[in-house]
């Protein structure tokens, strides 16, 4: 264990009533939490608007406080790093996005989706990545005039991460101990959408550190 403060997060959508599997996912967060003296924090994830369910905010703050497991911070309880819901903080990921594109570390992609679906034809199993990149209409491949100038035209984008080419990342994980994979097992995945709402991947990422979450409990399915 780390000498920070021990901060946790449980992050819904608002798609729906809290399920008993997500009461758990709390549980194990608010008790770590309480056990190592740190805070816990309810973050709202509603940057996919399409599925926004209206009242279920409210409805996973009244279960919470009717298990007894009310957050130290939380878009109710305020807190020093607000706000908590992610549709509020729109002008921070696209802050951060363009960083990554200063950077190198990402790029604007301006595919429409007939051309990705056309893309899907010719290639099997198409993704976006080191190998296709090269072959599509973004920042990498038409310079710095040409992206401007369709940046000014208002033609539709989105960011994506710019991976390397077959580099080995290492973590390690309090479970799982060491873990390494290559970057070429990933595509170039969207970090923001083309109405300006980020997706998971920059949100998660921005949120837990800006909010300096320490610990972070997560499915099997989110390593490689």
């Amino acid at each position: 264990m780390n000498s920070k403060k021990v901060r946790v997060r449980f992050a819904p959508s608002p798609t729906g009533g809290l399920h008993l599997g997500g009461v758990r996912t709390v549980l194990f967060n608010y008790l770590f939490a309480k056990q190592h003296g740190g805070d816990f924090i309810l973050r709202i994830e509603d940057t996919d608007q399409t599925r926004f369910v209206y009242g279920a905010e409210a409805y996973i703050l009244e279960t919470l406080k009717w298990c007894g497991l009310e957050p130290d911070e939380s878009p109710l309880h305020g807190g020093p790093f607000a706000p908590y819901r992610q549709s509020e903080r729109k002008p921070i990921y696209k802050e951060y996005a363009e960083k990554l594109i200063a950077d190198g570390k990402a790029y604007y992609a301006f595919d429409s989706v007939e051309e990705l679906d056309e893309k899907r034809k010719q290639i099997s199993n198409f993704q976006y990545n080191y190998a296709t990149r090269n072959l599509l209409k973004n920042s990498l491949t038409l310079g710095a005039e040409a992206t401007q100038k369709l940046l000014l035209e208002g033609v539709p984008y989105v960011i994506r991460i710019n991976l390397p080419f077959d580099e080995a990342v290492n973590l390690t994980d309090m479970i799982r101990g060491e873990v390494t994979f290559n970057t070429n097992q990933i595509d170039d995945k969207v970090l923001l959408k083309a109405d300006g709402m980020p997706t998971y991947h920059l949100a998660v990422v921005v949120d837990d550190y800006l909010m300096q979450i320490t610990h972070a409990f997560r499915g099997e399915e989110w390593l490689p």
